[in-house]
């Protein structure tokens, strides 16, 4: 998928029945925040997964992971995706914004006292 200003990065773990396999999805920024990942995974018309930055660990090997720019997953074989981060933010606006409510919020759930 090419890079474009519609969509977000995010580093995903991609586990198959014979593989694990780390790489970046381009998500809608149009979608709820929340439900970036699962909107693009639950879209029935969607038949493969689009990765970019894909390392594949063969399970049960101690093979070196092997390396693509790009590749496709059929969705059929996909078993899990993990986030392994949050979306990798552009310097903007938005992105502060983000980055700056997350931290108020992580300062007040500190401040709350356990029960």
């Amino acid at each position: 998928m090419s890079k474009n200003s519609d969509t977000l990065p995010i580093e995903v773990i991609i586990l198959t029945a014979d593989h694990d396999i780390k790489g970046t999805v381009h998500v809608s920024k149009y979608t709820d925040t929340n439900r970036e990942l699962t909107d693009l995974l639950n879209d029935r018309e969607r038949r493969f997964l689009a990765v970019t930055n894909v390392e594949i660990y063969p399970k049960n090997s101690n093979q070196p992971p092997k390396r693509y720019d790009f590749l496709e997953i059929h969705m059929d074989y996909v078993l899990m995706v993990h986030p392994t981060s949050q979306a990798l933010f552009r310097e903007n606006s938005k992105s502060n914004e983000d980055i700056l409510r997350f931290r108020e919020l992580r300062a007040k759930l500190s401040q709350t006292k356990p029960f």
